[in-house]
């Protein structure tokens, strides 16, 4: 999630560009739908990894068998997975996905909870070295949060970085953190950005667009540096911000629009997000519990 209160990067338009991605006017449902699968089974780049049935919430430990089910569900259909903790079960997504031969970025959730910041930091380094982690993500949004001070976040980076000389290390945000930020891209090794045109409240008709002036400011905030989309998506029901609707149709249009784009111009896309969770309706509202591919029954929506 990157969404700020609406004085702050206020979507405002968008001007149109060459890949501004499929016109949908002469596709009915149905025929959407098709595309919608196909584009699925064409395969992706990488997926966030949605850990927590119903019932369940982040702070439960969950077992290995249930994180072996929803990998095998989601190995067809992705090169690399993205994990967001590395304690309470989450050290077992890396595992299996290497199992499977899949790729794996590896998170350490960071918060204001200093001891539980330790565990993560201290799992994260022990799949390191054990060969699980291909990219090291150390944090996620935590100054989007005000979690932790930039200096502070930035002793957690270096120290990984220290500990895992073989590893990509780097730190997940919203897109313009980094140019805020910009020693936040001189100790990353690879500049992750989260880039979401629904958290802005953009029409579904601009939001490739949009997203693409997001990744763009992202990249120049880089120096030369790779930039990964490691989160954007799309919720498929709950509500609206602005011009931005939740709809099934639009989430179908965002995904495709976004596989095109990626593949076209070799931007690597971690889509966001697996499952349905239906924990997620917090600070998000409603919309929370529907950005998944699969629902919460781990079924395709479409």
């Amino acid at each position: 999630m990157s969404y700020r209160d609406e004085e702050y990067h206020i979507y405002g338009g968008i001007n149109f560009t060459e890949h501004s991605g499929i016109d949908f006017e002469k596709y009915t449902d149905v025929d959407l739908q098709k595309l919608w699968r196909a584009t699925l089974k064409k395969g992706m780049h990488g997926i966030c990894f949605s850990m927590y049935e119903d019932g369940q919430e982040p702070g439960d430990v969950i077992s290995v068998a249930q994180v072996e089910r929803r990998v095998k569900i989601l190995k067809p259909y992705a090169k690399w997975i993205r994990s967001f903790s590395c304690i309470e079960g989450n050290e077992h997504i890396p595992r299996i996905a290497k199992k499977h031969g899949m790729n794996t970025m590896v998170g350490a959730w960071l918060g204001d909870d200093k001891e539980e910041n330790e565990k993560e930091i201290e799992a994260l380094i022990e799949l390191g070295k054990e060969g699980l982690v291909d990219i090291a993500a150390v944090g996620n949004e935590v100054l989007y949060r005000n979690d932790l001070t930039l200096e502070e976040l930035l002793a957690y980076i270096k120290r990984v970085k220290e500990a895992l000389p073989n590893v990509q290390v780097g730190y997940v945000d919203a897109y313009y953190e980094f140019s805020v930020h910009p020693e936040l891209v001189e100790i990353s090794d690879v500049i992750l950005s989260n880039c979401y045109p629904y958290w802005e409240g953009c029409h579904i008709d601009g939001s490739l667009a949009h997203m693409q002036q997001m990744f763009g400011q992202a990249s120049h905030a880089a120096q030369g540096k790779k930039v990964i989309i490691t989160e954007t998506g799309w919720p498929s029901q709950g509500g609206s911000l602005r011009g931005a609707e939740s709809s099934e149709i639009n989430a179908m249009k965002y995904f495709i629009n976004t596989q095109v784009w990626a593949e076209k111009d070799n931007i690597e896309v971690f889509y966001f997000s697996s499952f349905d969770e239906s924990w997620k309706t917090g600070d998000e509202g409603n919309v929370g519990a529907y950005w998944g591919l699969w629902d919460k029954h781990e079924q395709l929506k479409f």
